[in-house]
Formats: C-alpha cells, sequence, structure tokens
C-alpha cells in the first residue's frame, strides 16, 4: 500500500474536512428516531476570532459528540453565533469612525444596514475556524441570535413576561457605561480591585462653626449630594440630628439623616446620600423621600448639576474639585484604599452607577424553580463545587437590568402613545393605541440586552414558539460545555428560561472547564500580548495535535497552562500514530486479516496479553468520557498505544512478521489489525482527521472498494467490551515477561555489548510457575535479547560477581564470559566516568555561586539542581559496575 513516509497534518485535515461537510456526516434528524443526544454550543460572538478558549470549549463538546455518535445515538451539535450587541456595534463604529463618522452622522437605519452588511462580511469567520478545528456541528443548522426564528421567540418571551407583571419598566440606579452610552447588567460589570483614594470633606454645619467630615471614593458626585446621613445609634453624632450640613463648593444645604445603613466604622461614621449616583444612596433616598441629582452627562462628563464644573470629564472634575477643596481648606486628608470598581466587560472603561429609566426582569419567581431543579439533582455540575456558587448567587439574585442604550439588537416591543401616554406591549408592530386608538405610536428607542436571546438558545434554536418535531425530540438536551465566568450570565438565566418557557431543565449536565492561561499562570489576553493563536498552532503542529496536547494537560474543571512547545506532544503522538499504522500497513499484505475467523485456542500469550489490556482500555475511556475526565481518557489512549502496542506487542511480533510461517503470520496481522481499528475509533474523537485518514486506508486494504459517504469512522460503530478477552493473569505475567526483555536489554547497554554479540543470560524465576511460563517464551525472548540462551534454574546461586537485575518475575543474570575485554572495557568506563565528574564539577561551582543563586531565574536554578542529581546517579552508577569488572 502507498502511503506517505511523512505524515502531513495540512493535506490531510483539509481533505477530511471538506469530505465530511460535503457528504454531512454531521447531521442529524429527528426523522431517524433513536436515542436522542444533543448539545447547543455557546454561541460565540460573530465579531470573534477563534482563541484558546473557543479551542479548548469546543474540542470538549467535539469529543462527546462523536463519541455518542460513535455509540450509536442520534447526535445532533447546534451551532451558531452571537450578536453580541455592544461589542458588534463597537466594531462596525470604529470602522465608520476611520471615514471620520459617527452612529449619529448615518441615522438608525443606515447604520443598523452597515452593521448587517459587516456581519454578512465578517460574521462567518469563526464558523469556518470551527471547522478547521474538526468541530462535527450540524453545519446545516446553524442558527443566529437575530435571525427570523430566533427574534420571534425573543418577541414572545418579552410580551408572555410583561404580560405575567414579570418585566416592568422604572427609574433605578444601573451601570452605565460612558464609553458604549448604554446600561449593563450587574454581571456585565466587573468587578476589578484598584489603588483609588478616599477623601475627608469637610460640610459645614448650617448656622454653627462646627463642620462634620465625611468620606468617600468618588469626590465629582458630591456635587449631587442631597443629604448626609449617620446611623441612629451612633452617639458620637446626636447633637446634628434635624440640622443640616452645606455642601461644598456648590453651597446647598442637605438634611441630616439617621439610616441603620450607615457603617459607623467606615470613615468618620458619616457619609454622603447622592441617590443619582449610588445604588445604596437610591434605596436610602426612596427611604428618607429624598430628591435625586444626576450631576453627569451620558458621556461621563459632567452637567449643568454641577455647577462650575459642568461640562468637564469626571475624572478631570475629580482632580480640579479636589484642588478647589484643599484651597478651601475642605480637604481634610486622602488616604490610599484599595476597593473593587466596575469596568465594563467589553470595553473595560470604569462603569458609573446611574438613575436612569430602564426595562428589569424580575427574577425571583423565576430564581426558585431553578434552584429547586438544582437542588434535586435534574441538572448536575461538573465539577460539583460548582452548584454551592450557583446556588448561593441564585438565592440572592437581584432584578435583570434588560434594556440597552445602543442600536444594534432585539428592539424592545414596546410603543407609546403620543397622546395618551399609554404603553403599548405588542409582539407585531401596533397599528393604533389599545387604550385611545391614536396612531401616534412611537417605539421605545432601545434594544435588548445580548443574552434576552442567549437564554432562549436551548429551545428557541429548535423552532420554538412553535411545537417543532426537532424540539419535541432534540429537548431538553443533553450537555453544556461552557466556562465559569458566564455561569450567571448565560447558564442560569438558560435554566429559569427552560422551566419557564418549556416546562423542563434546558439541560441535565453543566461541564465547566477552567481558564487558558500561560505558562507562567497569567490568563491570556491580547493586551498582556501572552495568547497564543490556535490558527498558528494548527498551521505548525496541525488540529489533531491542538486538541489532543490541550485535553492531555486539562484535568477536569482545572486551568490549562499553555506553552507552544506543549503541542509537540500532540504532533510527536500524531507522528508515533501514523508510522506504526504506516508499517503494519505494509505489512498486511493484500488480505484484510479477519479477527472473527481466527480460532481464539490458537492465540500467543502476546496476543491474549493486548487484546486484554485492548478491552480494558475501551472500558477506562468509557469511564473517563462519563465523568467527564478528558485527561484520563486521552492518557490512557496514549499509553495504551504507544507502550503496550507499540512498545511491546508490535517489537516482540516482529519476528513473525518477517517469518514464512503463513498461518502464524496471518494470526497476528488479524490481531494487529483488529487492535489498531478499535484504538482509531477510540481515539476518533481525540484526533478526527488523522484516526479518519488511517482508518480509510485501512479499510481498503484487500482490494475494498474507495472512500464512500457511506463510509467513516465517524459513523462507525463505537469499540465494545469483550469481557472474555480480559484475563488479568496473562496481564501479569506478559508484563513481567517484558519486564525481563527489559532488564536484559539495559544489562547489555550497561555493559556496552554489541548487538551482533550473542551472550548468555540466566534466569532465576521467583517461583515455578513463572519458570514454567517464561520456558515457554524462551525461544522469542531470546530473539528479542539476542541472546545465545537463557537458562532457566530455579536454584542458581553464582559462583563469581556477574552484571544482575531483579526484577517482579525473579531474578536475570548476564554472562560476561568472552564477551567484553576486561582492561578496555575498565579504561573505557574510567573515561567515561571522567567526562561526568568533570559536568558535575561544573554543575557544582555554579550552585556554589551566590551571584548565580540570587540573579539566576528560579527555573534556571531548579534546572541546574535536577542536573547534578542525575549526573550524580549516573556516576555512583558507574563507579559500581567499575568496581564489578575490577572483580572479575
Amino acid at each position: 500500500m502507498d502511503i506517505p513516509k511523512q505524515y502531513s497534518p495540512k493535506d490531510t485535515e483539509t481533505q477530511w474536512e471538506s469530505f465530511w461537510i460535503q457528504n454531512k456526516l454531521s447531521h442529524a434528524s429527528y426523522a431517524n428516531g433513536g436515542t436522542p443526544y444533543s448539545i447547543v454550543i455557546p454561541p460565540p460572538n460573530v465579531t470573534a476570532a477563534l482563541h484558546m478558549g473557543h479551542a479548548l470549549n469546543n474540542t470538549i463538546q467535539d469529543v462527546l459528540i462523536r463519541w455518542r455518535r460513535m455509540q450509536g445515538l442520534n447526535a445532533l451539535w447546534m451551532p451558531g453565533t452571537d450578536h453580541a450587541g455592544i461589542a458588534t456595534q463597537n466594531m462596525v463604529e470604529r470602522r465608520i469612525g476611520a471615514e471620520g463618522k459617527t452612529r449619529y452622522d448615518l441615522g438608525r437605519e443606515k447604520f443598523v444596514e452597515k452593521v448587517w452588511e459587516w456581519r454578512e462580511e465578517f460574521g462567518g469567520k469563526i464558523i469556518n475556524q470551527l471547522e478547521k478545528l474538526g468541530c462535527s456541528c450540524d453545519w446545516d443548522r446553524e442558527r443566529f441570535t437575530m435571525d427570523e426564528g430566533l427574534s420571534k421567540a425573543v418577541l414572545e418571551v418579552f410580551v408572555r413576561l410583561y404580560e405575567k407583571g414579570l418585566i416592568y419598566q422604572g427609574n433605578y440606579i444601573i451601570n452605565w457605561c460612558p464609553r458604549c452610552h448604554t446600561a449593563l447588567s450587574d454581571e456585565e460589570a466587573e468587578h476589578r480591585e484598584i489603588e483609588g483614594g478616599l477623601y475627608y470633606i469637610a460640610y459645614h454645619v448650617e448656622d454653627s462653626d462646627e463642620k462634620v467630615v465625611v468620606a468617600t471614593t468618588r469626590p465629582e458626585t458630591m456635587l449631587g449630594d442631597v443629604a448626609v446621613a449617620l446611623n441612629p445609634k451612633d452617639e458620637r453624632y446626636a447633637r446634628l440630628k434635624d440640622k443640616k450640613v452645606i455642601l461644598p463648593i456648590i453651597g446647598r444645604a442637605l438634611q441630616v439623616i439617621a439610616d441603620e445603613f450607615v457603617d459607623m466604622s467606615f470613615g468618620t461614621g458619616i457619609v454622603k446620600v447622592t441617590p443619582a449616583h449610588d445604588p445604596n444612596d437610591f434605596e436610602m433616598g426612596r427611604r428618607h423621600n429624598l430628591e435625586s441629582v444626576n450631576v453627569m452627562n451620558e458621556n461621563g462628563t459632567m452637567n449643568e448639576n454641577a455647577g462650575p464644573y459642568a461640562g468637564m470629564d469626571r475624572f478631570a472634575c475629580r482632580k480640579k474639585l479636589l484642588e478647589d477643596l484643599k484651597d478651601r481648606y475642605e480637604l481634610v486628608k486622602s488616604d490610599k484604599h484599595i476597593h473593587a470598581v466596575g469596568h465594563c466587560y467589553r470595553c473595560h472603561t470604569i462603569v458609573e452607577p446611574r438613575l436612569s429609566k430602564q426595562w428589569f426582569v424580575k427574577m425571583k419567581p423565576l430564581a426558585e424553580p431553578a434552584i429547586q431543579v438544582v437542588k434535586e439533582g435534574k441538572v448536575k455540575f461538573i465539577p460539583k463545587r460548582w452548584e454551592k456558587v450557583y446556588l448561593e448567587w441564585m438565592e440572592n439574585i437581584r432584578d435583570w437590568c434588560i434594556s440597552r442604550q445602543i442600536w444594534w439588537g432585539h428592539r424592545i416591543p414596546v410603543w407609546y402613545c403620543q397622546d395618551c401616554n399609554e404603553v403599548n406591549v405588542s409582539r407585531t408592530e401596533p397599528k393604533k393605541c389599545k387604550k385611545c386608538s391614536s396612531v401616534k405610536l412611537v417605539q421605545d428607542e432601545d434594544v435588548l440586552d445580548t443574552w434576552f436571546s442567549s437564554w432562549l438558545w436551548p429551545f428557541s434554536t429548535f423552532g420554538w414558539p412553535e411545537k417543532t418535531p426537532d424540539l419535541e425530540f432534540f429537548y431538553p438536551t443533553n450537555t453544556l460545555v461552557t466556562a465559569p465566568e458566564i455561569l450567571f450570565f448565560w447558564v442560569a438565566r438558560m435554566i429559569m428560561a427552560g422551566l419557564e418557557f418549556m416546562g423542563d431543565v434546558p439541560f441535565t449536565h453543566v461541564y465547566l472547564h477552567g481558564t487558558v492561561r500561560d505558562d507562567s499562570g497569567t490568563k491570556m489576553s491580547k493586551s498582556l500580548g501572552n495568547t497564543i493563536d490556535p490558527l498558528d498552532v494548527i498551521e505548525e503542529f496541525g488540529a489533531d495535535a491542538l486538541r489532543f496536547s490541550i485535553l492531555l494537560i486539562t484535568a477536569q474543571g482545572q486551568d490549562v497552562y499553555l506553552s507552544p512547545a506543549k503541542f509537540e506532544i500532540g504532533r510527536n503522538f500524531s507522528n508515533k500514530i501514523w508510522n506504526a499504522s504506516r508499517f503494519l500497513m505494509m505489512n498486511f499484505g493484500d488480505k484484510k486479516p479477519d479477527l472473527e475467523s481466527v480460532d481464539r485456542a490458537l492465540f500467543t500469550s502476546d496476543d491474549r496479553y493486548i487484546l486484554a489490556l485492548l478491552n480494558k482500555t475501551i472500558g477506562a475511556v468509557n469511564i473517563a468520557l462519563d465523568n467527564y475526565r478528558f485527561n484520563e481518557a486521552a492518557q490512557v489512549i496514549y499509553d495504551f498505544f504507544w507502550h503496550s502496542y507499540c512498545d511491546k506487542y508490535i517489537e516482540s511480533v516482529k519476528p513473525i512478521l518477517y517469518a514464512d510461517n503463513e498461518s502464524e503470520k496471518y494470526i497476528t496481522r488479524s490481531v494487529l489489525f483488529h487492535v489498531l481499528d478499535q484504538v482509531l475509533k477510540l481515539l476518533h474523537p481525540f484526533m478526527p482527521f488523522l484516526t479518519e485518514d488511517l482508518w480509510q486506508r485501512l479499510h481498503s486494504l484487500g482490494g475494498d472498494e474507495p472512500v464512500k459517504s457511506d463510509k467513516s469512522i465517524m459513523i462507525s460503530s463505537w469499540p465494545a467490551v469483550d469481557e472474555k478477552l480480559i484475563d488479568d493473569e496473562i496481564i501479569e505475567l506478559v508484563d513481567r515477561k517484558f519486564e525481563l526483555l527489559s532488564a536484559g536489554r539495559n544489562l547489555r547497554s550497561e555493559y556496552d555489548i554489541p548487538p551482533s554479540a550473542e551472550i548468555t543470560f540466566i534466569f532465576k524465576p521467583e517461583d515455578k510457575h513463572m519458570a514454567e511460563y517464561i520456558a515457554g517464551e524462551n525461544i522469542s525472548i531470546m530473539k528479542l535479547m539476542r541472546a545465545k540462551e537463557i537458562n532457566i534454574i530455579e536454584r542458581f546461586e553464582p559462583a563469581h560477581p556477574m552484571p544482575s537485575a531483579v526484577i517482579k518475575a525473579g531474578i536475570i543474570y548476564m554472562s560476561l564470559d568472552g564477551a567484553i575485554d576486561k582492561d578496555k572495557e575498565i579504561q573505557r568506563l574510567e573515561a567515561k566516568l571522567e567526562k561526568i565528574r568533570a559536568s558535575l564539577s561544573a554543575v557544582l561551582k555554579k550552585l556554589t555561586n551566590q551571584s548565580f543563586i540570587k540573579n539566576a531565574p528560579d527555573a534556571v536554578i531548579e534546572k541546574e539542581r535536577a542536573k547534578e542529581d542525575e549526573l550524580r546517579e549516573q556516576a555512583q552508577k558507574l563507579e559500581t559496575t567499575l568496581e564489578f569488572i575490577r572483580s572479575m
């Protein structure tokens, strides 16, 4: 068979990617019946390019879907992308900004047209990249969160929740991004610790020479103060009750109020109250009937209520205000202060708590059943520790701000009557006001939060609100694979939505994988310049190498630490699989071997050994995948293929393949063929391209027809465990035989015995059973060890010192009679020992140099210490060998 000597991932992957897609091998349909297994992809943003987080997430999903498909389930992986409101709008605004225009120059309609044009031009980029990664989604079903069907679902949900009283409009403090000019939900305002200041400002008590000192981290908001507050239990300030203080700079008289919310230990125990710019102050203001004074514009500049600071940026205002307070002797002091500050999850601007009229969803009623299903185990989190995190958040859930002040997204289906102010909520654009029949209706300018469409993803993608056959068959889905960062953004909300609109959970298992970090443990980020582009890895190493490497080194739910060198694991394994398979297929001959045609009584112990291990491996892989331990599954296959199959079995049967006994050769080929076929199937979910190519070649042996659309490893049967072939006793026996072989080869190597030299070994077995077994294997062992003879002597005691090795099976001795020239060997070993001692001396010189220890990186020092240990071990071994040879 003509198989290229070198494996070329690029050529192989391009060929099979096209083959799978053209032949729709990943397509699933309810019409095929059977047991459904479905996954919905976490829809990547339409703006996104593939990054390592995507690579890890989608490789895990692909392993699951390929595994279940091969098990015979009707497996569907639903693909799609998210319209990503703020991110996409920002992208297009930057694009038109390069032309010197803003969205306001274009107007809403023209701007939205531009966004759709951008989506058509660039929106498919990440889908193409996922195909390159080998993702076997049902590509015919690709959905978009703003396609017609999903948009219909969004409108339906809004109207239903509104009619149920779960959607309302109100003036509340929300997180406001001055850069994106929109409200953000609490989850979208990412809190990060920063070093700021705690400023102590003096407020004069009205009609008095007394001053009270108030501490704040945001002095610019004091311009919107309407009161100062103290704790009613704080006796230090009892005299201030019912008095007023004067707001510095502005001169406004402020009430002094008592509220138990005030922390007596924070600052001075007196706090300023700014209801328009702080959520806690807002609630305090409601309790005490205080007015709200907004001092900022939407873009983060100060408005007319800021007096002399009107028009200034908020942070420029802070600086100038503090200078003015200092000049007026009203800035008492300032301390450095570490505190958590909200940042926009998209543009990373510091968000501003701001009083604004927004639309909200009441979450408590939706959260209650979603808490219950997790407590009852109807939705399981893997790892389980995330269950506690989920429940804590759900039990303290706040209402969800769903309106966004941008243009790209699902426009809120609300129309305001210009004549009677009636709010009209409708699935379609109303022709007249439901209250007064006026035709003067104006639609709400805002759009819905991106997540308002994403939380419907597990059922809207199957056609809801229509009762489609797909929805009935594939919902609820089985497994959701995602990252912990969107546990609250997305996972929790999907559970709530599934229960509210479908009456059932959206999935039964949630697998939360870790974060991708660089080798030092730092989270990968473009701004830090420590990212690794998956497309570069695919170009250099291949998609299979990327997939296998990242899974092998990622433990369940743990963060993964990556460097480019780690992808060599997958590349080396790919080459090993290719070379071993090529060797075997070149030795299978013209007739395709068939294990079923072989009498099992004719199997050698090596045959029984490899078949037993194969079936144990199949079982171990199933258990690992069932428990979402992908690294363990990958490791088990790696160890079996490389060490058991290649290093042991293939090496041990090479003499049979090269001999003339055709019946023995056919049995051996049948075992080799069967094991290779089965291990390629086990590897397929991890390394789909390479395994498809080799499996197709394997099954074209013996004049089989060329590749057909219905012939693919992807839709072949997953290996089944044959319990009859599992024999732990034979595994232990043969493992001991291979240990004996290894010990014999090591002895030859230590004494520099050339391969051509046939020498005598003596084996002292641990018991009679082992003696009988090794005696039965003696001829093959002699060939593999290149031994003149192996004498099995149960009570052997050497008359003089002999090289030996103690192993589980017993003790193996090597006779050196006539095998070496004693004087030359001593000379060779002494020279070798001298070199090792010189290297050790150089290492010790470094390690005793204080300058080196002080200045060298820890990793370099550790490397030198490891080198010291290794050289000491080598020197000790050589000294022992020299002592032995001198005594001969």
